[in-house]
């Protein structure tokens, strides 16, 4: 089992708030795909050899949307429900404990469009997403056994999509030969970031 670390964890005010804990995942996630410039992550994208079943680029927003809300709704539940006076000292440490892994899952997702995109980095971001996966598999599991089974539930298309996203990942950096700067790069300064 994992631990409660209060510096590494969200404050309770944003669990505690179906609201807070919806909408900071969905703003989060928003600022980050804003921040790699869309209309330049869309035609990179299209640039790179792709694994089959790569969906369009116009899917990503809206799915990405709807899973960051349940993802943190899930969250509110376990954390609210898991914390009431009424939970037994068992479910309230599961439910902390997950409180912690939620949130540094949150940034082990806000980190991987920059590394892919923004730095060119799809080792370190497969890395990334497979972290994330294992991650959240857990919490779905920690969560759903442990505090609320339906803020589990909740987490699995979640869980689902980061599997997608980590062969997405791992096939595109492999297909590309591990190497997505810009062609007129490629050349220069072999091995570096952008």
């Amino acid at each position: 089992m994992t631990t409660y670390i209060p510096s590494l964890t969200l404050p309770g005010a944003i669990f505690n708030s179906p609201l807070a804990s919806i909408a900071l995942p969905i703003a989060l996630g928003t600022a980050v795909g804003y921040s790699t410039r869309p209309k330049d992550t869309k035609t990179t994208y299209l640039s790179w050899t792709q694994p089959p079943l790569r969906p369009p680029p116009w899917l990503f927003g809206p799915v990405w949307t709807i899973l960051y809300g349940m993802m943190g709704y899930a969250a509110h539940r376990a954390v609210f429900l898991g914390t009431s006076p009424f939970s037994s000292p068992l479910v309230i440490s599961a439910a902390k404990h997950g409180a912690t892994l939620y949130t540094i899952q949150l940034g082990l997702n806000l980190a991987w469009m920059p590394l892919f995109f923004g730095l060119r980095r799809p080792v370190e971001a497969t890395v990334d997403a497979v972290a994330l996966f294992g991650v959240n598999a857990y919490l779905a599991y920690l969560w759903g056994t442990s505090v609320d089974a339906t803020a589990g539930w909740l987490l699995v298309p979640y869980v689902a999509w980061l599997g997608f996203a980590s062969y997405l990942s791992f096939g595109t950096g492999y297909l590309n030969g591990w190497d997505l700067r810009d062609p007129e790069t490629k050349g220069k300064g072999k091995g570096k970031a952008l």
